[in-house]
């Protein structure tokens, strides 16, 4: 089997979640989720009953074992609809599957992985702060030890989700500053913890997701027992980040742009024959006709790409070239996709009555998310061995 070959079980998991979007997440209820900003938990409480969310945990640990085409048809998948509930997905089987599964302590692993076989842990991200992006192991915020707890002092920013999540999967500074890389340790953080400052930030798009936050802590106290990989993992959290669950990141990111632009492209091939001008649908005309093929051989080819990374993924070995190559290509073309469609449909593409609108906000994040192109570049070069 490889990244051409689409498995069985793929497709049937594909027919059951256009199903559940047809049923549970018609457009007009998406758009005013989008109008809202609001996450609709009860929608994701039934989805999770699907039994997706146990695509990222082991078998034995109540999931149905690691699967990652499956994991991303279904981002894929619930993209072409909403990015809110899509994200809660990723939250939960990503965020939280993929990475307690690699990098937790066994006692961690036995306690939380069945909650997200259930659906019932949810994660964000604590990585990004005002003066830190890219340069992860420069991260400011603090946690000192105090018996059997940590205090955590410090600022994240761009942080996903806080106000629907059970956890923010934080990296902190917990050894001296002078010792980078080995001064790093993972921490859970429950957003409702004494101390914690939760600032909503406005967005072009991305609504429904929860928000992105700026999340200062002021004497957070949280037990030792929330450091992943417990007493092994203090000041061992750099092995941990840059683990191969980053390099996953970069595939969901491409997983959510592949989604958009699908559906932008199914939107705008419907609309061309349903428009008509001077006296026959827009289609006939020679330039639509070529947008139209163009949209759709980059979309093949955006396809092809992001499964050939969820393949490799599949595998367990170490692809950081071609996931970052995925991310890249996949985005950036994506966008493209997306900003052509939204031509095609003219000024009923700038309106939010229709849904073309709500898909650009959504793309112009995905070349920023999860490291932006800029930096998926200096990855390709680097492990390239380019000189410098």
């Amino acid at each position: 089997m490889n990244a051409f070959q689409e498995p069985e079980h793929v497709s049937m998991l594909r027919n059951t979640l256009r199903q559940f979007i047809d049923k549970e997440m018609p457009r007009e209820k998406v758009n005013q989720w989008d109008k809202d900003d609001h996450f609709p938990r009860d929608v994701f409480d039934k989805l999770c009953k699907l039994g997706v969310t146990s695509l990222t945990v082991p078998v034995e640990y109540g999931g149905s074992g690691r699967d990652m085409m499956a994991t991303i048809a279904t981002i894929e998948e619930l993209c072409t609809r909403s990015l809110g509930i899509a994200s809660g997905y990723i939250f939960c089987a990503c965020y939280a599957g993929l990475n307690l599964s690699e990098v937790a302590s066994e006692e961690q692993k036995k306690k939380f992985l069945p909650e997200v076989a259930n659906g019932n842990l949810l994660f964000s991200y604590g990585i990004s702060e005002p003066d830190v992006g890219a340069d992860v192991a420069s991260v400011k915020t603090k946690a000192i030890r105090d018996g059997d707890e940590l205090i955590i002092n410090g600022t994240k920013r761009w942080c996903s989700g806080p106000n629907v999540t059970d956890y923010i999967y934080t990296i902190v500074r917990s050894g001296p500053e002078e010792d980078r890389y080995r001064n790093l340790s993972l921490v859970l953080i429950p957003p409702t913890a004494d101390g914690i400052i939760i600032e909503p930030q406005q967005t072009l798009g991305q609504k429904g997701v929860g928000g992105t936050c700026d999340v200062t802590f002021n004497d957070v106290r949280i037990p030792f027992e929330n450091v992943i990989g417990g007493e092994d993992g203090w000041n061992d959290g750099w092995s941990k980040i840059v683990s191969t669950g980053l390099d996953v990141e970069k595939i969901e990111v491409s997983a959510m742009a592949l989604g958009i632009a699908r559906a932008a492209v199914d939107d705008a091939w419907q609309y061309s024959q349903e428009r008509i001008q001077f006296g026959k649908p827009i289609c006939h005309n020679q330039s639509i006709r070529h947008m139209l093929a163009e949209v759709k051989t980059k979309l093949e080819a955006c396809r092809l790409m992001t499964y050939q990374g969820a393949w490799l993924a599949d595998q367990n070995v170490i692809a950081t070239v071609e996931m970052s190559m995925s991310k890249l290509f996949v985005t950036e073309t994506a966008l493209d996709i997306v900003l052509t469609c939204q031509r095609i449909l003219g000024a009923y593409g700038y309106v939010r009555e229709f849904d073309m609108e709500r898909y650009v906000r959504d793309m112009l994040a995905m070349p920023i998310l999860g490291g932006s192109s800029a930096i998926q570049k200096n990855n390709i070069a680097n492990r390239l061995n380019l000189p410098k």
